[in-house]
């Protein structure tokens, strides 16, 4: 058994599995430096064989409320989404399962993360949602996968409202497995990790990549097609930097249309 400590994440290994739980608070803002430290550890864990699965969770009032705002600056904003999608494309591709548990806040990129695992417990109260187009932004992830895994008229519901729901509402839809009062959260990981831990690791890794193979190859290219929308057009309007500047000065933004 190990235990690692990084600035904005905990990693804490028991063989065959290993826990990846966010540790920015108060609630777990994913800003470059944490898009850093996850990702050098999900490609470590990647490479080591004796682990089968990948735990990542956050705290009790957040697992994540998502990227954050100061990163998609004009200045920062290439670099945000270029080491944040980095994480994703390494999700998609990986041979470990990855479950994620959830309370409290799971807020646009955090519930990006949270929707990409392949088993996802969900406090009822926890709270979910896109709501990155009440800045005049998108979730380039969510708009990419989202449909897929809760359908094309619920994601389209999500993603452009940016209306937020409850962890019970998030298992109806799909984007959960199990949703379950706060406490009870904990317990049924160790329920599901009781049962993959029993099943063979490498038989595991051969059917997630059977699983996701098709996926994947979707993924990449809707993603890419994503980031350059993202980039070039949305970040070119004057509404974009509107959405982001109001939120920084805690007022209501003002639209032009352009």
């Amino acid at each position: 058994m190990t235990a690692q400590a990084a600035h904005r994440i905990l990693l804490h290994v028991d063989v065959p599995v290993a826990r990846i739980t966010l540790n920015h608070t108060p609630l777990n803002i994913i800003d470059i430096p944490l898009m850093e430290e996850l990702a050098e550890a999900l490609r470590d864990l990647e490479s080591r064989s004796e682990i089968s699965t990948i735990v990542l969770g956050g705290s009790e009032h957040a697992f994540s409320s998502g990227v954050d705002v100061a990163a998609h600056a004009p200045d920062k904003v290439e670099e945000m989404l270029t080491k944040f999608h980095a994480i994703f494309r390494m999700l998609v591709t990986s041979r470990k399962v990855l479950v994620a548990a959830v309370r409290g806040h799971c807020l646009g990129g955090g519930a990006e993360l949270a929707m990409m695992c392949d088993i996802v417990v969900t406090s009822e109260s926890a709270t979910w949602g896109f709501p990155e187009i009440t800045l005049a932004c998108f979730p380039p992830v969510a708009t990419t996968a989202l449909a897929a895994i809760v359908g094309q008229k619920p994601a389209a519901d999500l993603i452009l409202t940016g209306r937020k729901i409850n962890g019970r509402q998030a298992q109806s839809m799909g984007l959960a497995n199990t949703a379950v009062p706060d406490e009870q959260v904990g317990g049924i990981v160790e329920e599901v990790l009781t049962r993959l831990t029993s099943l063979s690791p490498v038989a595991l890794a051969c059917t997630k990549r059977a699983m996701y193979a098709w996926d994947s190859m979707h993924f990449d290219k809707g993603l890419a097609r994503a980031e350059k929308i993202y980039l070039d057009e949305l970040m070119n309007t004057e509404d974009a930097h509107e959405g982001v500047e109001a939120f920084l000065e805690k007022r209501e933004p003002a639209w032009k249309g352009k």
